[in-house]
């Protein structure tokens, strides 16, 4: 899962990296990889329409909300994660807020504090507008 190779963790594109002892206030708009070692106070919001990639390592931590496709948690967010394609939460994860997605893994030991929203993926919401959120679920695990 964590790290694992099949696709989720790197996509084409620059990478962007806000390293261990640094802390950004503000929104970050990106596309490509974004490696989080550090502190972000704001939004990290993925391009419209980028395959992009948000990861966030055991020391990280993000205060403000995630948009991206695929979104790869194992360290403390304080906000929701709207992750359209894949969400990982790694053994250290750490969610207070809501979160959105289409396919989660989360490995034993992650918490999440707020709801799981099941959603469409972006082409299929975009047919049926009307029912782009699914419903609710305490728990779910789905895999590839």
């Amino acid at each position: 899962m964590w790290g694992n190779k099949r696709g989720t963790s790197a996509v084409a594109g620059g990478t962007t990296l806000i390293s261990r002892d640094t802390q950004f206030i503000g929104t970050i708009h990106f596309s490509g990889n974004l490696e989080i070692e550090g502190e972000v106070v704001g939004d990290v919001l993925a391009a419209p329409g980028a395959d992009a990639v948000v990861r966030l390592v055991e020391a990280g931590r993000i205060q403000g909300e995630i948009r991206a496709p695929r979104v790869m948690i194992n360290g403390a967010v304080e906000g929701a994660v709207h992750a359209t394609r894949h969400l990982e939460l790694a053994p250290r994860a750490r969610v207070s807020g809501d979160v959105h997605y289409h396919i989660i893994e989360m490995a034993a030991g992650a918490e999440v504090n707020g709801r799981l929203l099941h959603c469409m993926e972006p082409e299929e919401a975009s047919a049926a507008p009307a029912a782009v959120f699914l419903g609710q679920q305490d728990a779910v695990a789905k895999v590839d």
